[in-house]
């Protein structure tokens, strides 16, 4: 009897060994998870040669596309439904405006070249189709779709006005090159946006086709494609901001968090910075780095014979520019979505800057962080009688490119746009905000506790909303941080 007592108590030991020992083990350590981004990424599946496949010959960019959807049938339809293709948001709601609105290229302004509407000889070099020269434009016509302009190898390929292929070009062997969207498919127009290199992005230039480490982490360091982060499928591209849009849906959004932990760091006190802080302020420090960028363009000095040109300083047609290199970014609250979007034929006060765009977010809103812009400033033609802000006619042979002639290039302007225009004129201060989002620098060169807070600070604590640096009056979830 006195055994058997024994071996009951041994087998229920046993008994709640083989219970407890895999439970113990399966449960969530305290260790957290180590981050591991390269997880997230899109896998590279090689792409089909067409050397073979393609056969010719074309005439035109429009047999070519009639040929890619031979095979790709779906393709073009799935482009034309892309704001690529549209140059225009979705209608929206906007609380100065009675009904909804589109807001984009096609037919809003910004502070750069302005417009794109009678200016689509040139503007158009940078749409994905053929053939855009006006309003009539047949945006329902899939062989309008120019399948090279994001497939075929750069070196072989080049639009040119109105959308068109450039004289010369090889169309059979643009088209047997295809492949999957590289950095130079997509940077012939990001990095070159708003007419130049460096000129609209503060961190986007053609140092990024072939970036060192130190300049962009994931481009240099890890050879990213663009796609690697602005993931694509059926031809939605991820990754839409402010400039073209006034509400965003989050689930076209890039976000750093796509890839890593918002608790990557060591440091606990730098994970709790992930609450108020972008990923992007702390590491992208610099804007305008390698190649200087555009900070403010005076359209008021074009035309004038007298002024020696310099493509950082001035040109006849375009006015007298300033660039700066390794800037700090503006630093403003950013939910996402924009307060104010600028639509043609809004009032203006021309004694202040007109904001073109304002991002949304303030001190108070959990869902905005203090995040990096490169503010570009503009002076603009305006109507001075109605104030508002004026598109004038540039590329065409009867725009100010040719003529140099402001009252003929806004009247033919505001003909094509639809506005009243006065007949008189003048030149106003623009703001627009532009979001800072590449060159990520590598670990070992992001801003540390004493780039921000201290008396050096590169913070403007109190335009933000704080009373005074955090460290000494308290975050923005502390009672004693802003005003009630």
């Amino acid at each position: 009897m006195k055994y058997f007592k024994y071996t009951w108590l041994i087998g229920a030991l046993v008994t709640i060994a083989i219970i407890t020992v895999p439970t113990i083990y399966f449960l969530p350590k305290s260790e957290p998870v180590k981050d591991d981004p390269s997880a997230n990424l899109p896998l590279h599946l090689p792409h089909t040669d067409h050397t073979h496949i393609v056969e010719g010959p074309f005439e035109t960019g429009a047999d070519v596309t009639r040929a890619c959807l031979e095979c790709h049938e779906d393709s073009a339809y799935q482009i034309m439904g892309t704001s690529h293709w549209t140059w225009e948001s979705e209608p929206v709601e906007v609380p100065w405006r009675d009904g909804p609105v589109t807001i984009g290229k096609k037919n809003q302004i910004n502070n750069f070249c302005i417009g794109t509407q009678g200016n689509q000889q040139k503007c158009t070099t940078c749409h994905i189709g053929y053939g855009w020269e006006d309003e009539n434009f047949n945006f329902d016509n899939p062989e309008n779709v120019d399948c090279l302009a994001c497939h075929a190898d750069s070196n072989l390929y080049t639009k040119g006005f109105y959308g068109y292929p450039v004289e010369g070009v090889d169309l059979l062997a643009a088209a047997q090159s295809v492949r999957n969207p590289t950095r130079e498919n997509c940077g012939a127009c990001h990095f070159d946006g708003g007419g130049g290199n460096a000129v609209k992005h503060g961190e986007l230039n053609e140092h990024l086709y072939y970036p060192e480490e130190n300049l962009d982490i994931h481009m240099g360091g890890m050879d990213f494609l663009c796609t690697d982060c602005h993931i694509t499928k059926d031809h939605q591209i991820k990754g839409r901001l402010v400039p073209d849009n006034y509400k965003i849906n989050p689930e076209e959004q890039v976000y750093c968090t796509d890839c890593h932990s918002t608790e990557l760091h060591q440091d606990q006190r730098l994970n709790a910075h992930t609450n108020t802080v972008a990923c992007q302020t702390c590491h992208i420090p610099l804007i305008g780095v390698d190649d200087p960028t555009k900070i403010f363009w005076d359209w008021s000095t074009a035309g004038d014979d007298t002024i020696e040109e310099n493509v950082h300083e001035y040109l006849k047609i375009k006015g007298s520019f300033e660039y700066g290199q390794n800037l700090t970014p503006t630093y403003a609250w950013f939910n996402g979505d924009l307060e104010y979007r600028y639509l043609l034929g809004d009032k203006m006060d021309p004694s202040e800057p007109t904001m073109i765009n304002l991002p949304a977010g303030d001190i108070k809103d959990p869902k905005a962080l203090i995040f990096p812009f490169k503010v570009h400033i503009a002076k603009q033609p305006y109507d001075s009688v109605n104030n508002i802000l004026l598109q004038p006619l540039t590329a065409r042979e009867d725009g100010f490119w040719t003529t140099f002639d402001w009252p003929s290039a806004l009247e033919l302007g505001a003909e094509i746009t639809g506005l009243d225009y006065s007949g008189q004129y003048g030149f106003a201060e623009t703001w627009m905000y532009w979001p800072v989002t590449h060159t990520v620098r590598p670990a070992q060169d992001a801003l540390v506790c004493e780039n921000c807070h201290g008396p050096e600070g590169r913070m403007d604590w109190e335009a933000l909303g704080y009373y005074g640096d955090p460290i000494e009056w308290g975050g923005r979830f502390q009672s004693n941080s802003y005003q009630p």
